[in-house]
């Protein structure tokens, strides 16, 4: 640990830097998430990295990876915590559980309780939890408590919690959570549904939770009994790092994967939709949840340099699947301006229904629900929920949940 004034100053002139860019990117909204993020020395809960990329509102640094070389534990990108602790709306006193521990994010968070709040940090890897309970200790944050369990069973001691925080991807919720909470409490969760995930608030509305937010966001997958595999489907190519053009599906879904398979090398259909996006954020969760059969499409660099598939596949686009046929969202710019066009690109014997059906999605998104905010309402109904009881919206269904996404703003809601 580097104590001389040169490095104090410059440690607190990054961490004000980090500030104005977060205010300005408007992920700080509050004065005491600022006061906090100012407080705290981030760099000494990532003592390897250099203070450059430590202070980068958007850099993720890799804490511990498994055998195979997959990230397990990161700290997480100063952008997406303060995200999180601002829809948290952390009050002094507050008692609060983290669920998936690395320490700064638990000392920003007993910054917000103060000394009247009690701050519990879980995870389930002895390793993660040692190296936190060092991190907090240099850093001055003794009164945080590090705790080793499965985050499928929540902690007990110390419930019943104003907040439980989630910093691990997670596919469902599970009865501990819902059970621990304070009455007037609040779940924020990277929740995964359909395979976007989007951190949540979740509060209690009678029998269930409803959401009362939601923004896009990217965590390492929860372990522990609560862990749900992503599966991947090859469409095109293998190699040690996984197919060239894959297919990622949550739930299981009616798929041809032969017929699809061929027709990714077949001629591709494309429509156009004449609307413009700056972000997607909202209309991917808008497609996933108004396809009746979804994946996202995702693929390597060799698949798109090729030209096999458009260059929206590096990151995962959206899909819309019929039998052997599937669309998927892409973009060209408008000549002359700095938009983007959103269009689609249909492969399969029904590749031209299948495209018009992906844009007349995109064309109603963008007269309905582009100016809401949040579109949607999701909603978390125990697994034993009968279907007569669920509201309208599409069901995804979990180990120990229900979970019903609705757009109060369209027109028709979607199909189940």
């Amino acid at each position: 640990m580097t104590t001389t004034r040169g490095a104090v100053d410059e440690a607190n002139a990054l961490r004000e830097n980090m500030v104005r860019k977060l205010r300005q990117y408007r992920a700080i909204r509050s004065e005491s998430v600022a006061r906090a993020v100012q407080t705290v020395p981030r760099h000494l809960f990532a003592p390897d990295a250099p203070w450059e990329s430590v202070y980068k509102p958007n850099t993720a640094l890799v804490v511990k990876r498994d055998e195979q070389g997959v990230a397990t534990s990161l700290l997480s990108a100063a952008h997406i915590q303060v995200t999180m602790l601002e829809q948290a709306e952390l009050e002094p006193g507050m008692r609060v559980l983290e669920v998936g521990s690395g320490g700064y994010n638990a000392a920003l968070i007993s910054e917000l309780v103060g000394e009247s709040g009690t701050v519990v940090s879980l995870d389930i890897d002895a390793e993660v939890v040692e190296r936190a309970r060092r991190c907090l200790k240099t850093a001055g944050y003794e009164r945080v408590t590090v705790a080793q369990g499965d985050a499928e069973y929540g902690h007990a001691d110390g419930a019943p919690w104003d907040r439980v925080i989630v910093t691990a991807g997670a596919w469902d919720i599970p009865p501990s959570w819902t059970g621990q909470l304070a009455p007037e409490g609040r779940i924020v969760v990277p929740l995964r549904m359909r395979g976007l995930t989007r951190s949540v608030v979740l509060e209690a509305a009678g029998d269930h939770l409803v959401s009362r937010d939601y923004h896009l966001c990217s965590f390492v997958p929860m372990q522990g009994a609560g862990a749900r595999d992503r599966h991947l489907i090859p469409l095109a190519g293998s190699g040690p790092e996984g197919p060239e053009v894959g297919l990622r599906v949550e739930e299981e879904q009616p798929l041809d994967v032969a017929g699809m398979r061929e027709a990714l090398r077949e001629r591709a259909v494309r429509r156009w939709s004449g609307v413009d996006f700056d972000q997607v954020d909202e209309l991917d969760l808008w497609i996933s949840t108004s396809a009746s059969v979804f994946g996202v499409l995702i693929a390597r660099a060799q698949a798109i340099d090729s030209g096999l598939v458009a260059r929206s596949t590096a990151r995962g686009a959206p899909a819309l699947i019929r039998g052997a046929s599937f669309a998927y969202r892409t973009a060209r710019p408008v000549e002359g301006t700095e938009r983007y066009e959103t269009g689609v690109i249909a492969h399969g014997p029904e590749a031209e229904t299948v495209a018009d059906e992906y844009v007349e999605l995109l064309r109603r998104w963008n007269r309905d629900l582009r100016d809401t905010r949040p579109g949607a309402r999701i909603e978390v109904f125990p697994a034993t929920t009968p279907t007569s009881e669920l509201p309208e919206g599409r069901i995804v269904e979990k180990s120990h949940t229900r979970i019903v996404v609705s757009w109060p703003g369209a027109q028709n809601p979607a199909p189940r």
